[in-house]
């Protein structure tokens, strides 16, 4: 089916993206194989390029790609000073050893640099930036004010703490590209050590104002507030809450257990029936009215599917091909791209033919999100005045 043109009724469900690329994240969990994570990257690349609007938090997808590479580089740098915990033959350099203390046995600093080694810290690096990649894709593809909307009501204040986190990032890195297109207007550098420093101070006031405005429109349309509920119902959501995570918890530990099978599942549906019911209970308290709720359709089963799907088939791929998915460092071989792996990686692509296409009006206009902070004040409902 032909993808349609997003508009307030066809727009994907922001929810929908997030479990895509929790999905793809998954599947980068279960697997060291530099091609295989490498591919996970293209495919959240692709589909971010391909999918993507011009918000501020869209824009956020190159700075979790550098913050990735930084990662890598880290990890790559303390297995060179700090030495690896991989045994290895083919001896790279040997760096002068600091002598240490007795209390610090197993910690050393410099001595003998392995080619293992440094590959062993390439594939654990690499395997943290595929992961935060995959966030970045969801904070580009997904707007945190429609995903705060479709959170239920007990939810909702720990919704807006965790949104107005989400967003700082994304505004953050739209101020310092603003700042720098200004600067080179004016004949100034705008890279190095100096233009980073005098970019800062216009950034922290922006952030400043941001907060200023996001503080107002809470306080204008209620946030805080809450209806009466009767004390018996509070426990009572209490009780359900809490006994559900804690049965979920539970459930999980006796799934990813190897005896713990046949109680693992009923305790788990047991725990989830419990936090439901605990969620739904404690939404009574919230008095914040629905404009346009979002809805989940048939598009945002493909998109969230695709990422289930991809997890699921990797998590499958650990019982019949573990060797392919986690090439050793000892002895140094190199890696191979497994083919039904790498076939299962590219159902992640299904969101760019099927999600819906960026409309005209949001390249062109959600530009001014970030403009004067006016658009902080979006992630915030309104609520209705609390019923005595």
């Amino acid at each position: 089916m032909s993808a349609p043109q997003a508009t307030r009724t066809t727009a994907l469900h922001a929810g929908a993206w997030w479990l895509w690329a929790l999905g793809l994240a998954t599947a980068a969990s279960r697997t060291t194989d530099p091609l295989l994570l490498g591919l996970l990257v293209g495919v959240a690349g692709y589909v971010v390029a391909a999918r993507r609007t011009d918000a501020p938090w869209a824009r956020s997808y190159g700075a979790f790609v550098k913050l990735g590479l930084v990662v890598i580089a880290i990890r790559l740098v303390f297995a060179f000073f700090l030495g690896s915990p991989i045994p290895g033959t083919h001896t790279l350099v040997t760096l002068p050893e600091v002598p240490l203390p007795d209390w610090a046995k197993g910690v050393r600093i410099g001595g003998r640099v392995t080619a293992e080694g440094m590959v062993f810290a390439l594939y654990d690096g690499l395997k943290l930036a595929t992961l935060l990649t995959c966030v970045g894709a969801a904070n580009a593809l997904a707007n945190p004010a429609r995903l705060l909307k479709s959170l239920p009501g007990a939810l909702y204040e720990a919704g807006v703490a965790v949104v107005v986190a989400m967003t700082f990032a994304p505004n953050l890195v739209a101020d310092v590209q603003r700042l720098r297109a200004a600067r080179r207007l004016r004949g100034r550098p705008d890279r190095g050590i100096k233009a980073l420093l005098q970019v800062g101070l216009p950034v922290l006031e922006g952030a400043l104002e941001r907060s200023v405005a996001l503080a107002a429109a809470m306080d204008a349309r209620g946030y805080g507030r809450s209806a009466q509920v009767p004390p018996a119902v509070r426990h009572t959501t209490s009780v359900l809450t809490l006994g559900g995570l804690l049965g979920v918890c539970a459930g999980t530990y006796g799934l990813l257990g190897d005896t713990g099978g046949g109680y693992g599942l009923p305790l788990l549906l047991a725990g989830l029936a419990a936090a439901l019911a605990g969620l739904w209970l404690g939404g009574r308290r919230s008095v914040r009215s629905r404009y346009r709720p979002e809805r989940w359709g048939a598009r945002a089963w493909l998109v969230a599917g695709s990422g289930i799907a991809v997890a699921a088939l990797m998590i499958w791929a650990n019982d019949y091909a573990p060797a392919a998915l986690h090439p050793p460092a000892v002895p140094l071989t190199a890696p191979v791209l497994p083919l039904w792996p790498a076939v299962s990686v590219l159902v992640g692509l299904l969101p760019a033919f099927v999600a819906p296409l960026p409309s005209s009006a949001d390249r062109a206009g959600s530009g001014g999100a970030s403009r004067g902070g006016r658009r902080a004040s979006d992630a915030v409902p309104r609520t209705k005045e609390p019923t005595q």
